[in-house]
């Protein structure tokens, strides 16, 4: 029963909320004022598009930065024997 009760409220606001909308647009001003709340809508949906871009492109670089890192380890592979020793050039004899 609560949640109906919940749900009755909520649109009851959500009514409201509508209503002052279509009010605010009829004052002086209101008008530009919601096309400016509308744009800046747009322009945060347009956002977060590009954000969840971003998300994908994360991913790849760090498949990518991993791919890397284990080819050049499997690059970098110590010389077999060990380290070699120079020696000094033998006098003629």
């Amino acid at each position: 029963m609560a949640k109906t009760q919940q749900k009755d409220l909520l649109t009851r606001f959500q009514d409201l909320g509508a209503e002052a909308l279509h009010k605010l647009a009829d004052v002086p001003g209101g008008s530009k004022f919601v096309e400016l709340a509308n744009d800046t809508k747009t322009r945060l949906d347009e956002m977060q598009k590009k954000l969840r871009g971003l998300d994908e492109l994360e991913k790849q670089l760090a498949a990518e930065t991993k791919k890397a890192a284990r080819k050049s380890s499997a690059t970098r592979k110590p010389p077999a024997g060990g380290p070699r020793r120079e020696t000094a050039p033998k006098p003629p004899a």
